[in-house]
Parts: structure tokens; C-alpha cells; sequence
């Protein structure tokens, strides 16, 4: 049984090992024989790193290194270059001065093991004599691979000065590679983020862009039919664990777990540094989420609360899908491009495409809930999962005023910078608090005679929900209040009655609640409930 390369994104290391392998060496093949510049975005732990590393060694010549892998059989003639990996991950950056100083180190380390001689002091200009130099030393013309494009700039999201000064640092850093082109033989950029043409790569405007092509939508993570390929005896050894005897079929569940992620709405990849670290602790966890927090994401979601509820099935142009800039960050390609939405359809229609988007899997979902639910209140998470128990017992029972007081607690942990005097806050916090306890809850849901805020079903209940916000004055008195509530709820309830929000479930066999709520604002709730 071969082992898990866990953490290791060196080719070399994981091949001679005997670690296992995915082979993607047919996609390497194929950029080699169609374009010389290309540009790739996936998000952070997709084997990113590896797949550059693969290329750099498929330069290196080194034929015998493939042995067994798709390219060694194909004509392709392991032609010796020289290769430039610059890994930006590796690149001090929290000023652009030091950032600067970083890549001149970095750059320099290479000239000295070539014994080159550049003096220069900027990095652009050390970059550009360097490539020609490798070129003149070896007569042969340059690969650049360049990892992680976009971490001087991914880093510095809540500081958008740095973050804008590191972004002017790295243009005329990338930009010298397009007055190269004579000294290249080939380039790949790859990173997380997809930023403007114009922001980034506004000289070197020739790069091929694989992100969203169908032919290329496998090049990082697995496929699901490599999974039982690859990891079989992984699997096997699991099922003779105890703990895995519940499952009726344990690669339904590792897929239902780390499966989903796709960039053309047809091929479906897992997400390969889960599934490794899932074989090797040998439980269900959300590793990948682990290994990074999103905390400029849920900045972003504070301020626009709504956007979290209109996540599934989102549909968005592959225009606002690449629409990634400092100074106009917006949550939906955000969260695409960092890997909490994936395509699950492209609508094809006349003009650009339609993407379908939506949140790849539980781990994903499950994680990135419970992280909002406890950054839009601040009550952290050990908190947060206690009420979010406590609303499970109260659905469970139908009691609903202890389900009222659980969300006053939860709501009341909502520190006053932070409130938004809008429904849809507290909409989103607390369908983050229902989708984190595993239940399946529609929001926003159509009917033909309007929308309904949320539904919620168990397996004997069903629980249509009516969200209202009424401003309240601070120095309302308890009459003005009581007033409030009574209108807002009143207006809740009628409008379930009214629009028919509850018919769809007669005849289900289960209890309908129409639960009406009413907001006044960070622990000021009331509730109404009708069996119908």
C-alpha cells in the first residue's frame, strides 16, 4: 500500500518515495503543446504548488522520473530547460518595502548557486537579467513557474494601502515577463484569486487563462473515479474500524464530505489535501477549512448580511466571477475563487455564460456556517454550538418559546459596532445557526404568491418562518414596544396566511407551524406561532 504524501508538494520526493500519485501529466503535456503562457486559479491546499513542481521537473529532463506515468510513453522529448520557481507564499510581504528587499533575496540566492554576476538593486530589473543570463549560461530559453501570485496582496485584505502599494510592487514585477518572451520557452501563474487584467497583469496581457475550461477542470484535486483508483486499500482498512460501520457505503460519505468542487459545471474533483488528511486521522473533519481562516470573507458578510442567504444556487457571470479588486471587493467571487462556492451548472445562453454556484460540500458548509453564526456575533464558537444545541432540543419538542429565548441570547452576544439595523441580519445569523445543526433549511424560497423567508422541516414537523424588523426608537417606553411587536407580528402571520406559505405541505402528514418573528432589535424578539 503506497503511502500518503500528506503536506509534501515535491514531485521528486513523492515518486521515488513510493507515495501515491494522481497522474496528471497528460494536462502538462498539453499546455506544453498549446500556448507558452498560462495563468490558473484554484483555491489554497488544491495542489496548486505540486503541479507546478511536476512541471518544473517535466523541464528538467529527467525522462526515467516518469517512468509509469502518461508522458514517459508520449513523444514528448524531455528537452533540458532552465527553470525559475518563484513561490510567493515563501515572500515577506507585510510592507511593499519589504516585500521588494524578499524578492531581491530570494532572486539573489539563484544567482549566486548559478554564479551569475547582477548587481542591480531592483527587483524587476534583477528578474529581467536573470532570465537572460540562465538563457545565455544554458542556450536554452527559460521556464517561469510563479506559485501563489497573489499572497502579497491576499494577506493584506483588511489593509487596503498595503494591500494596494504590494499590488504596484508585484505589476511591474510580473510585467517584465512579456518583453521576455524571447529568452521563455514556457509560463504559469498560479494563485487564488483572479484579480483584473488591468489591476495585475495589465503588461503581460497574453496570459491563457484555464481556469473555467472544461479541458483543464481535473488538473488540481481528484476526480471521483480516481478515488477508488488510488485509495482502495485506504478505504478498506477504514471499514474494518468500528467506527465506520455505520456508513452503508463509506465513499458516499467521503464524497458527500471533501467531493463537489468543479470550475466547468460537468467535471467533479475532490479536494485533495482533505481526503489525505482524512485517510491519515482516519475520521470526518473539516481539515481544509481548518488550515485557513476567511476572516476577510466574514468581514465582507458583516457588511453585506444578505448576501449570506442567497448562496445557494446563486447564479453570476463569469464577468462578476472574475471581478476580484481592492478597491471594490464584493462577497460572491470571494467566496468563489477562495473555495467556498463552486460551479455546479453553466447555463449556456446567447452572449457569456451562466454560472450556477453553491457551496461544494458539508465540510465546506458545515464549517464556514458555524464560523459566520460566531463572527456576526462574536459569541465564539464553543458558545454558539451550545445554543445552536439548545435549538435543536426546542425544535425538536415544538417549543418554541425556548426557542424565542435561545435567539435572544444569541442575538444579544451581537456586540453594538456590529449590529445592522436590517431583517436580513438577523436572517443570516440565524439560518447560519439552523444550516450549522444539520438541518435542511430553504430560504428565500418562491411561491406563486410571494417569497418565504425560511423553511424549516424535520421529519415530523414542518416550520414556515416570516422574518420582520421594526425600528425602535432607543427611548421607547415598554407600550411603545409592545405596540411594535404586536404590528410586526401581526403583518408576519398575515402574510404567511395571506400568500398561502403553508399550503405547499398539506397532506405531508407532518405538523405545519407558521411561525411569525418580529425584531426590534439585539435581544429584543418576540415570536408567534399557529399550528395549522
Amino acid at each position: 500500500m503506497k503511502k500518503l504524501p500528506v503536506g509534501i508538494q515535491n514531485f521528486r520526493k513523492i515518486i521515488s518515495g513510493d507515495y501515491v500519485y494522481v497522474d496528471k501529466t497528460q494536462y502538462i503535456y498539453n499546455l506544453i503543446n498549446g500556448a507558452s503562457y498560462y495563468f490558473l486559479s484554484r483555491p489554497r491546499r488544491f495542489g496548486k504548488s505540486l503541479l507546478l513542481d511536476t512541471i518544473g521537473e517535466v523541464f528538467s529532463g529527467d525522462k526515467e522520473l516518469f517512468k509509469g506515468l502518461w508522458i514517459y510513453d508520449s513523444d514528448y522529448g524531455f528537452n533540458k530547460h532552465p527553470v525559475i520557481r518563484l513561490d510567493m507564499s515563501n515572500i515577506s510581504n507585510n510592507t511593499p518595502e519589504i516585500l521588494k528587499a524578499a524578492l531581491l533575496d530570494d532572486l539573489r540566492i539563484r544567482i549566486e548557486d548559478e554564479g551569475l554576476c547582477i548587481s542591480d538593486s531592483d527587483p524587476s530589473s534583477v528578474f529581467k537579467r536573470l532570465i537572460r543570463g540562465l538563457h545565455k549560461k544554458y542556450s536554452q530559453r527559460v521556464v517561469v513557474l510563479i506559485d501563489e501570485y497573489d499572497k502579497p496582496i491576499l494577506d493584506h485584505l483588511n489593509d487596503s494601502v498595503t494591500a494596494e502599494e504590494n499590488r504596484r510592487v508585484l505589476r511591474g514585477f510580473y510585467g517584465i515577463l512579456k518583453s521576455m518572451d524571447p529568452y521563455l520557452e514556457f509560463t504559469m501563474v498560479t494563485g487564488v484569486s483572479k484579480f483584473s487584467r488591468t489591476s495585475i497583469f495589465s503588461e503581460l496581457n497574453n496570459l491563457t487563462d484555464i481556469t473555467l475550461t472544461e479541458d483543464y477542470a481535473c488538473i488540481c484535486g481528484l476526480a471521483v473515479d480516481e478515488l477508488e483508483k488510488h485509495f482502495s486499500e485506504h478505504v478498506d482498512n477504514l471499514k474494518a474500524l468500528s467506527r465506520f460501520s455505520e456508513f452503508d457505503n463509506v465513499y458516499d460519505e467521503i464524497l458527500a464530505w471533501y467531493d463537489g468542487y468543479s470550475w466547468d459545471g460537468v467535471n467533479r474533483v475532490i479536494n485533495p489535501f482533505s481526503l489525505l488528511s482524512f485517510f491519515q486521522q482516519k475520521r470526518f473533519e473539516s481539515f481544509w477549512y481548518q488550515s485557513g481562516s476567511p476572516k476577510f470573507l466574514v468581514d465582507l458578510i458583516r457588511k453585506k448580511p444578505q448576501s449570506f442567504l442567497t448562496l445557494k444556487n446563486m447564479r453570476i457571470t463569469e464577468r462578476l466571477l472574475d471581478n476580484f479588486d481592492i478597491g471594490k471587493m464584493e462577497v460572491e467571487p470571494l467566496l468563489f475563487q477562495t473555495g467556498y462556492l463552486t460551479v455546479k451548472e453553466v447555463i449556456h445562453r446567447k452572449g457569456s455564460p451562466l454560472y450556477v454556484v453553491d457551496i461544494p460540500n458539508f465540510e465546506v458548509r458545515e464549517a464556514f456556517n458555524m464560523h459566520v453564526l460566531s463572527s456576526l456575533t462574536e459569541s465564539g464558537e464553543a458558545a454558539a454550538e451550545q445554543a445552536q444545541l439548545a435549538m435543536l432540543d426546542a425544535l425538536k419538542d415544538a417549543d418554541m418559546h425556548k426557542m424565542r429565548d435561545m435567539l435572544r441570547g444569541l442575538f444579544a452576544s451581537i456586540p453594538y459596532e456590529l449590529h445592522v439595523q436590517r431583517e436580513a441580519y438577523y436572517h443570516s445569523i440565524f439560518l447560519a445557526a439552523m444550516t450549522v445543526l444539520g438541518f435542511d433549511v430553504h430560504a428565500e424560497i418562491s411561491m406563486s404568491g410571494g417569497r418565504i423567508d425560511a423553511v424549516l422541516e424535520l421529519e415530523d414537523k414542518v416550520y414556515v418562518m416570516e422574518f420582520k424588523y421594526a425600528h425602535c426608537p432607543p427611548d421607547a417606553s415598554g407600550e411603545d414596544k409592545a405596540a411594535l411587536f404586536d404590528s410586526a407580528l401581526c403583518t408576519a402571520m398575515e402574510q404567511i396566511k395571506d400568500r398561502g406559505y403553508h399550503k405547499k405541505y398539506i397532506g405531508s402528514g407532518k405538523a405545519i407551524y407558521l411561525a411569525a418573528f418580529a425584531f426590534l432589535g439585539r435581544d429584543d424578539i418576540e415570536m408567534r406561532v399557529e399550528v395549522y
